[in-house]
């Protein structure tokens, strides 16, 4: 696309001039192979989506059939799942519990990042070392200390009580955000600074507003990671009423004589639906927030 000065008449404009460039051959080949790789890669990745929404519509117990989407199509299993089952409690606890530790976690690594990107104090160095090796060891090798913690202290089969357990893993997001708030211009506090503005001020009025793409990504990564969690909470929640989806979903396949596999696909499906509805809504924003951490983080 170019601007260009076209008379008409007495007067002169500037208008677009969109033109398309000529592909040379081998640009062309090389066009089309790369569509035809990214379309065979969407339709791997949607092969296992649609087996499961076949699965959920089939009549009887079965999970695989003769074809992805069966004959005779139905929609008892959703309507078992929603009437014979406590789903909608499922969806509720792990919506209360996705939330509220997205929430926290967001305010402490928030407030984490500003302190370690702007501000100096003595530790901050070994604070940020300290937070790289914590992400060498994965999550589940903490669970009998937690669940130690938790019994003493008498906690177990707390849903709240877990969302602050949950809530303390933002070691990688603080890097995350810290990276990201690095490459914004210093010049911004330091006028600030001269007006007499304070730290949270500038943190509030001009850091947060300027760092809303990657806050996004982190609160949605956040909600997805604690949505689908599962080994921390099968430890700790215990009674059917605290049961996250991730726990209500194995009770429809945990007897290897009575699984039902059609039910649990319908479950699934629903269960999906507030992880795409808030991708849909968040989407604006996630891809600036992603594109800004692959350049700037």
């Amino acid at each position: 696309m170019e601007y260009a000065s076209v008379k008409i008449g007495d007067k002169k404009t500037t208008k677009k001039i969109y033109y398309r460039e000529k592909l040379k051959p081998h640009e062309k080949v090389s066009l089309w192979i790369s569509r035809l790789i990214i379309w065979a890669v969407i339709a791997i990745m949607m092969f296992p989506v649609a087996w499961v929404v076949g699965a959920s519509m089939a009549p009887g117990d079965a999970f695989f059939s003769g074809s992805i989407f069966p004959q005779h199509m139905t929609f008892q299993n959703y309507k078992d799942v929603l009437v014979k089952t406590n789903f909608l409690l499922w969806v509720k606890n792990s919506m209360i519990l996705s939330v509220g530790v997205a929430i926290i976690q967001l305010f402490l690594t928030a407030t984490s990042a500003y302190a370690f990107s702007r501000m100096k104090f003595a530790g901050r160095k070994n604070g940020l070392k300290t937070l790289l090796i914590l992400q060498m060891f994965p999550t589940f090798m903490a669970l009998p200390a937690i669940f130690g913690i938790m019994a003493k202290l008498n906690l177990l089969d707390n849903l709240y009580a877990l969302m602050l357990v949950m809530a303390g893993s933002s070691a990688f997001s603080i890097w995350l955000l810290k990276g990201y708030i690095d490459s914004l211009p210093k010049e911004l506090d330091e006028a600030a600074l001269v007006d007499g503005a304070t730290h949270w001020q500038i943190f509030t009025k001009i850091i947060l507003p300027l760092a809303t793409p990657m806050l996004v990504v982190i609160f949605l990564f956040s909600f997805m990671g604690v949505y689908s969690e599962f080994i921390l909470s099968s430890a700790v929640l215990k009674s059917p009423e605290n049961y996250t989806i991730a726990l209500g979903l194995q009770r429809f396949i945990q007897n290897q004589f009575s699984a039902h596999w059609t039910q649990f696909a319908a479950a699934s499906v629903m269960a999906s639906l507030p992880l795409v509805i808030l991708f849909m809504v968040l989407q604006r924003y996630l891809q600036a927030g992603l594109a800004a951490g692959a350049v700037k983080g």
